[in-house]
């Protein structure tokens, strides 16, 4: 079984270094350029990908909209675990805006944002529940930066923690119980794609 990960395309507030959180941005139009880029890139490759699958908010519902159907697979329904995570009183806001607000130290505070472990969780619980599938499908799912990024780490411990561009790829595969990395955050498809 093999599980891909992709970070949606751009909207206004990445591109604004806006905290988006679980705020529903739509994606720009560079946004859809790249998840373009990616679907394309997909339909000249091997055929892995079963069904597509991703967050409920538009950013990332849109990117497997263009997806699946470049590689007419299945587009399952939304899954809010999927979702990135909920940053509280922080979303909406830039860096700046940040420090000058809570200061510099800002992360340390308690400004309702949902842990680390319980975005982990929410996660894991669909990636159990997918391998435990009566029919074990290959899966390609669409969601959220930080929550990619937690995922991995959860799935892999091994992988090193990075950034995750718009559109990053990865796919994981299961082999005896545990996942391994085949492709960590592959952006080689965004080299077409003018920004």
């Amino acid at each position: 079984m093999f599980i891909g990960l992709v970070r949606h395309g751009e909207t206004d507030w990445n591109a604004a270094g806006i905290l988006q959180g679980q705020t529903d941005i739509p994606l720009n139009e560079s946004g859809l350029k790249q998840a373009a880029a990616l679907a394309e890139r997909l339909s000249t490759e091997k055929k892995i990908w079963d069904a597509v699958l991703s967050s409920d908010l538009a950013r990332a519902r849109k990117t497997a909209e263009i997806i699946a159907d470049r590689l007419q697979v299945p587009l399952l329904a939304p899954d809010t675990r999927l979702r990135e995570r909920y940053f509280g009183e922080v979303e909406g806001t830039t860096e700046p805006q940040r420090v000058e607000k809570w200061g510099a130290d800002w992360r340390s505070l308690k400004l309702g944002a949902e842990s680390d472990a319980e975005m982990r969780a929410r996660g894991m619980s669909l990636i159990t529940e997918l391998a435990r599938a009566e029919e074990a499908s290959n899966i390609l799912i669409v969601s959220h930066g930080s929550f990619i990024a937690h995922l991995l780490q959860a799935m892999c411990s091994t992988l090193q923690d990075q950034r995750l561009g718009n559109l990053s790829y990865s796919i994981l595969s299961l082999n005896e119980e545990k996942w391994e990395p085949v492709l960590h955050n592959c952006t080689q498809h965004l080299d077409t794609v003018k920004q």
